[in-house]
């Protein structure tokens, strides 16, 4: 695939193509590592971390006299049924 490098701003952006992009399982938002290696540029997806967070830890955090209060959302503006 030919590309070029164009002006954006005050940047410079290069254009993939949607196909080329599935082909390396890259979606827009995603993040992505940018490197240079032997005078060629190499980006590679940065792969999600599933199962990083314990919800045993993350439960522990919370303070104990912690209280939940009910939030006053103002009136229905539609169809909600309370």
């Amino acid at each position: 695939m030919l590309g070029k490098v164009q002006k954006w701003g005050n940047s410079q952006g290069l254009r993939l193509t949607k196909a080329l992009l599935a082909d390396v399982q890259i979606d827009v938002g995603d993040d992505i590592n940018i490197e240079v290696q032997d005078d060629a540029i190499i980006i590679t997806p940065i792969k999600k971390k599933r199962g990083q967070h314990n919800l045993k830890k993350l439960v522990a955090r919370i303070p104990k006299d912690y209280q939940a209060k009910e939030v006053d959302w103002g009136k229905p503006v539609g169809n909600e049924a309370w």
